[in-house]
């Protein structure tokens, strides 16, 4: 009879080649591992080389300002690459509550949107020197040139105010923020601003002025405590208003622009959402607000930019031959309204998105109560600047601007003291002394203002 097969030989086989392979799938994985390993080192470098190639450092020297936005670019790619602080995270929630944390007694806690912007950055400064918690919120647009809101930034940074880089139509951080910060009051001044970009961007002012004020406003009644609200309308409101001075009682029916439209929109919205949910809501109409640190879009400001290098500027006249006269406010006097409208607040009623009870609501206007032509303020700067202005006297095209503003201060003088101290010749050296200092400029700056009987004639 034959004997069975020996199979022992055969299993020792089957486990040696097991073996084998186990061998060399290991030696196959760590092998993979350190060229994976490698690769990742390889891709990190080559991203940290083109970044930083892209986006060269930040030059100290007060003519860089371009460079601003690069550098803060910069430092948010690489805090959100390497976990130092993107949004919600825990570094970024205690920067948050640390800015919006109050150092007085019965300090407020304020959301200031539009906090990069010139009245914005201003408000929140004000407000932080007194003690109050501020949190800023701006998308950082480039309207006009971003350098100069990150320079506000910058400014703010130094105080210890941080600003939350996102736009008002987000929902999830502004909710995200209400979670984080119980704010006692909003100081809303994030805009689109501008009469005559509205004609190249009609969108832009609809999204912000609109959507955005809305969609504020639906996180807002939501919270638990409602904050309390100020806002920024504008004196565009008034339009084709031909009583004078303007009165929160005159008609605002009828604006000239697109932008003065949803300013008025928003004054509409404002009084449904306070009868609907119970928020304290004050809507504040600027008068032509100016200043250090302003807006490169407004007259003042390109007027100074032009004289000093010798370029002609455009004065405008009516269509009947008159000059154009503008309210000119001093941006101190209008953060002392700012401020005052937020200490005079009552608060919101509702609760939970439910009113329980009549809430506030206000409008005022803030101006200087002083008209000042248009040719006279180039005079001023003429005199300031010692350059004498290469004015274009000419018709004032349709493109929504008016040709007169003048504001009756009586309401907001009545319900929190308001009181405008500055005239356009004292503001106007201010800012002609933060202006070549920021830019760099060497112009031969007069030490004295003249009086108004040595302001050269003008033309207009």
């Amino acid at each position: 009879m034959a004997s069975p097969p020996d199979k022992s030989k055969t299993i020792k086989l089957e486990r040696y080649n097991s073996y084998i392979r186990r061998v060399n799938s290991t030696k196959l994985l760590n092998a993979s591992s350190k060229l994976l390993f490698r690769a990742t080192i390889l891709v990190a470098l080559i991203l940290v080389f083109l970044f930083t190639f892209n986006y060269p450092p930040l030059n100290s020297s007060p003519s860089s300002n371009n460079n601003n936005n690069n550098n803060h670019h910069r430092h948010r790619f690489l805090s959100s690459a390497f976990g130092g602080g993107g949004v919600g995270g825990a570094s970024w929630e205690k920067q948050v509550r640390h800015s919006s944390t109050p150092r007085r007694p019965n300090g407020m806690s304020v959301l200031v949107t539009g906090a990069a912007g010139f009245v914005g950055s201003h408000c929140s400064l004000a407000l932080k020197k007194r003690g109050d918690g501020v949190l800023g919120l701006d998308n950082f647009n480039s309207y006009y040139d971003p350098s100069l809101k990150r320079a506000r930034q910058d400014l703010l940074s130094k105080h210890q105010i941080f600003i939350v880089e996102g736009d008002l139509n987000d929902t999830p951080l502004l909710k995200k923020l209400f979670d984080v910060v119980p704010f006692t009051h909003i100081l809303h001044l994030a805009a689109q601003a501008g009469v005559r970009y509205a004609m190249q961007n009609p969108q832009s002012y609809v999204a912000s002025n609109i959507a955005g004020f809305v969609n504020l406003l639906e996180v807002a009644k939501a919270a638990n405590p409602q904050p309390s609200i100020v806002w920024a309308s504008s004196s565009s409101v008034y339009g084709l208003n031909t009583q004078n001075p303007f009165s929160e009682l005159h008609r605002t029916d009828q604006p000239a622009s697109l932008y003065a439209a949803t300013k008025k929109a928003g004054e509409e919205i404002a009084h449904t959402y306070n009868h609907i949910y119970g928020l304290s809501l004050t809507g504040l109409r600027f008068f032509t607000v100016y200043g250090p640190w302003g807006r490169p879009d407004m007259a003042y400001f390109f007027f100074t930019k032009d004289i000093l290098q010798g370029k002609g500027i455009d004065v405008y006249q009516t269509q009947d031959g008159k000059e154009v006269a503008r309210d000119f406010t001093y941006i101190d006097d209008v953060v002392k309204g700012c401020v005052g409208a937020l200490d005079t607040a009552e608060k919101s009623t509702g609760s939970g998105g439910k009113k329980r009870g009549p809430a506030q609501l206000r409008i005022y206007n803030l101006g200087n109560t002083s008209p000042v032509p248009v040719g006279k303020l180039v005079g001023i700067l003429e005199s300031l600047l010692n350059v004498k202005a290469k004015k274009h006297v000419i018709k004032m095209p349709r493109n929504g601007d008016v040709p007169y503003t003048h504001a009756n201060v009586s309401l907001a003088f009545r319900d929190f003291g308001y009181k405008p101290t500055t005239d356009l010749a004292s503001g106007l050296r201010k800012f002609v002394k933060w202006y070549v200092g920021y830019y760099g400029i060497q112009p031969r700056v007069k030490k004295e203002i003249p009086n108004a009987s040595e302001q050269p004639e003008d033309s207009a």
